[in-house]
């Protein structure tokens, strides 16, 4: 039996585990959008400070894939699942000091532990799906998976928006006693240390799940599907670097409009929501990704890739644009509706750079995760733009970032970005 022969058998309890992580991580990744607002209330935080919070988060992407690379290829992908899986939980449990403390650093630790878990798992999890049977349904099972992940970032900033967000952040008392000032962000802490305390414990019931599979062949397949060092003498290939630049900007423009959403909905002249009906309406942002990406499976088979991503860059930038400079419902459902434009960006852009690598695909790849990272840079950016400017001016930021996006399916459908690859020395 080959190794092949031996991932598809144990495909069928091993699929819909694998599938479960998916929609863990998307899950736990959003409810970094709900404890935004909380963390800058408690705090009296400005927003870049708060953005801090994305900053910690997507930076692990860029410091922890390569070691998480390099751990999966000499443990396996299921043993590599089960440490990343402990790593997350112990980044929820990190929530209960960060709380009784009540210190921001604690938080933002806590964050970047729980993001070196997911991490390593998407590392794990991605290539795994793929091999769990035959080779020709790889690409239905990896969207199958993409779907729960989606459906995860659907329900989490509804119930995180009940749990953290249910006590409102309240303002500290001004003139307050460092004394009593510490016992109040202490007892306003407390509400989000209980969310992610639960979901620790479910990821160490996972993880002994997947502990008990850790002897499965497709663990041991790991070294040969992971193993080799990513090379960034790719980017010399003018498609790769600008889809590179392109998962940078899209990651970004994502994460910043769905950080500033629910203080954007709570402004009086957006709807004036209280912060759990803010909170809430942030499913749609995200429920509108889910629900795009099976509209888009269908509309990529029969119109070039490219000319979709332009497209739908296009209409995002053009709906941010309009609730930035317009008011009330308007403003509201617009950016609201940005969601089911983002939804085939990240996919389309990842498939549009890698195409033509071969050999070089599983490091061209790696490249590209690296590029997640921008999810820590342009929050930073669009929070000091919402400091000087407001909120809704904020909202060009991620308008460049779509017009970059748009412009780089045009040079894609038009084979602009496959010219010669730049002389450099690998």
């Amino acid at each position: 039996m080959t190794n092949a022969d031996r991932a598809a058998a144990a495909a069928p309890y091993m699929v819909p585990l694998v599938v479960t992580l998916f929609f863990a991580w998307g899950f736990a990744t959003v409810l970094v959008d709900p404890l935004i607002p909380k963390l800058k209330a408690l705090f009296t935080l400005d927003y870049v400070e708060v953005m801090l919070t994305q900053f910690s988060f997507f930076i692990a992407y860029f410091i922890v894939s390569l070691p998480a690379g390099a751990l999966i290829a000499k443990i396996g992908y299921v043993r590599g699942i089960v440490v990343g899986l402990l790593l997350m939980a112990l980044g929820c449990i990190l929530f209960a000091p960060a709380a009784s403390l009540g210190v921001f650093p604690g938080f933002l630790l806590a964050l970047f532990v729980m993001a070196a878990g997911i991490t390593t798992l998407q590392v794990a999890a991605n290539p795994l799906i793929a091999i769990l049977g035959s080779e020709r349904s790889s690409h239905s099972r990896l969207t199958f998976a993409q779907a729960f992940n989606s459906l995860g970032t659907t329900i989490g900033p509804f119930i995180g928006a009940a749990f953290i967000l249910g006590g409102g952040p309240a303002p500290l008392p001004a003139g307050a006693s460092p004394e009593l000032l510490a016992a109040q962000r202490s007892a306003e802490a407390h509400a989000i240390e209980g969310p992610f305390l639960a979901i620790a414990g479910g990821l160490i019931v996972l993880a002994l799940i997947f502990f008990a599979a850790r002897r499965q062949h497709v663990g041991a397949m790991a070294a040969q599907a992971v193993a080799g060092r990513k090379d960034f003498a790719l980017f010399a290939r003018p498609r790769l670097f600008c889809g590179a630049l392109s998962i940078f900007t899209y990651v970004g423009a994502e994460v910043s409009i769905g950080s500033l959403l629910i203080n954007y909905l709570m402004q009086p002249h957006t709807l004036g929501l209280d912060p759990v009906s803010a909170g809430k309406l942030l499913s749609f942002y995200w429920g509108g990704a889910m629900v795009g990406r099976f509209i888009g499976a269908a509309v990529l088979t029969r119109i070039e890739a490219g000319t979709v991503l332009a497209a739908c860059a296009l209409g995002a930038a053009l709906l941010a644009s309009i609730s930035a400079l317009s008011a009330g419902m308007i403003a509201a459902a617009t950016v609201l509706a940005i969601g089911l434009c983002n939804s085939i960006m990240f996919p389309t852009i990842f498939t549009l750079a890698i195409e033509g690598l071969g050999g070089d695909t599983p490091r061209g790849s790696g490249l590209l995760c690296l590029a997640i990272v921008g999810g820590a840079v342009i929050p930073l950016v669009s929070g000091y733009a919402a400091d000087h400017l407001g909120l809704s001016l904020a909202l060009f930021v991620p308008v460049a970032c779509y017009l970059w996006i748009a412009t780089y399916g045009g040079l894609a459908r038009f084979g602009i970005v496959d010219r010669k690859p730049l002389a450099v020395k690998a």
